[in-house]
This record gives C-alpha cells, structure tokens and sequence, in this order.
C-alpha cells in the first residue's frame, strides 16, 4: 500500500494536536491529496482549518488508515467512534504513548492490523525519531506503510517485542526534555562564570545542536568525537572528570533518569 492507494481509499487522522499537525504538515508536502485526509478532531486549529482537509466530516467506510494522535485519557472518547473500521481492511498505527495494542484489539477485533508507535517532539521540525512495533496482523506491508508515513516527520526504527516500548520511552521519547534541561543548566553555569543571560543561553543552544548535527554526521561514533575534542590535561578534560565521576556524573545519573522514565512508563501503560 502507498500513497497512492492512501489517496484513493482515505486516511482518517484522530485527533490533531502537536503531533498530528506535524505528521499531517509532512505528508501534505510528501503529495497527500488534502482531499484524502479526514481530520477529527474537537478543536481544529486555525492552521489546520487553513489546510483544506476533511475536518469532522464523515470519512470513508473502508479508509487505508486510521492513525490515532490523541491524548491517552481521551482514547476512551475516540476509538468507539472508529470501531466500524476494524477486523482487517484498515490499519490502524497508534502514536498515543503508554496505550497497549491489546487494549486496541480489545476495542477493534483482534483480527485488526495494528501498528503501535512511539514518536518524540523534534517531529515538529522533521527531526523526529519514532519506534514502531505491529500486533501479528500487520505484516511486512503494514509496517513499511507505517514507517513511509512517520518517516514524513523524521528516522524510524522497529522494536523486536512491545515491551522494549517502556525503554524507548525512556531514551528518546522523554529524552528531549533531557537535552532541553541540558541546556538550561548549561547556560546557567556559563551565567555564573560571568556571561549575560543571552549570550550564555544563544552559547548553550548552538553548542548542543551543533553536538549533535555532528554526533549524526560524523563517521566516529560519541565516544571518539569525545576523545578527538579532550587534549591531555585541557579544559576538557577538566570538566569531563566532573562528569564522567562513576559517583555523581553523568553516567549513574541517566541510568537513574532513563529508568524512572520506563519505570514510569510500564506503570501507566498498566493503567
């Protein structure tokens, strides 16, 4: 299945937040007839209304796709309305964090193909990173079409087993708040070393974007860029025996962040 045949059949997006603005944005721009895209949503944004898609209009019967971008606690509210499409001809991809595919197949059928997801915020800037993993309905056809449609906001990856979901969590999808708190500590060091608040900051913001567009382009892997950049008794290395202390550095205090993170993660998805 392929945009063309998305076009033809309909995609039906649930909900219209952040993400689904991001995700829809991308694939009006990859050549998604607006026309095949039916948006539901309670409050349409003005963006949104400015795209000349469906917006609570009724859709299809038999749509490609329904991709499922609301909050967890609306899903309730949601997926009813949607449960004319399952039991086969629709896939169904989820990017609602922390909701199981079995509490899809609850809903849907288990005879549903369905493809849970997890995408992270630099979606908003086509910078995304999203795992993937489908329930033993959605074959190597779903998760491709998948994958083409979240590629619209970024990288995908797939997940060997949905526990591997809480980690992922963890990692990437919590992990920008992460690299955001990084930043604001970073420029508030650089502040009491007796930069201005500005400059510190436009400092901090350059520095760890710049890091990273580098970690991703560059042949080494993190471990060697770091070595190329700490000269033997430099300023670098001085502040890396701060961080790297197996006590109180960097190390010990992700592995504590990452695994709160899951932890929680397994919890909600409990419920």
């Amino acid at each position: 299945m392929d945009m063309e045949q998305i076009a033809a059949r309909g995609l039906v997006l649930l909900g219209c937040g952040k993400m689904g603005s991001a995700m829809l944005a991308g694939w009006l721009e990859r050549g998604l007839p607006r026309e095949a895209v039916y948006v539901m949503d309670p409050k349409p944004s003005d963006w949104l209304k400015g795209t000349g898609v469906h917006i609570n209009a009724a859709a299809p019967e038999a749509p490609a796709i329904v991709l499922v971008a609301v909050k967890p606690q609306m899903m309730g509210a949601a997926l009813p309305s949607a449960k004319s499409y399952g039991g086969g001809g629709t896939l169904f991809i989820s990017v609602a964090a922390g909701t199981s595919i079995q509490t899809f197949e609850d809903m849907l059928g288990a005879g549903t193909p369905i493809v849970r997801a997890m995408p992270n915020t630099p979606a908003a800037v086509g910078r995304g990173i999203t795992a993937i993993i489908g329930n033993a309905h959605a074959g190597e056809a779903q998760l491709a079409q998948a994958e083409a449609l979240l590629q619209a906001v970024g990288q995908t990856v797939r997940l060997e087993s949905e526990g591997q979901m809480d980690a992922v969590t963890g990692v990437s999808g919590s992990g920008p708040a992460y690299v955001f708190h990084l930043i604001e500590t970073l420029a508030a060091a650089g502040v009491a070393q007796g930069l201005s608040e500005d400059l510190a900051m436009q400092l901090a913001k350059a520095t760890v974007a710049g890091a990273g567009a580098l970690a991703e382009a560059a042949e080494e892997d993190p471990a060697q860029l770091r070595v190329n950049v700490t000269s033997p008794n430099g300023t670098t290395q001085a502040a890396l025996e701060v961080l790297m202390d197996a006590q109180a550095g960097f190390p010990p205090l992700l592995q504590r962040a990452v695994a709160a993170a899951a932890r929680r993660s397994e919890e909600l998805s409990r419920g």
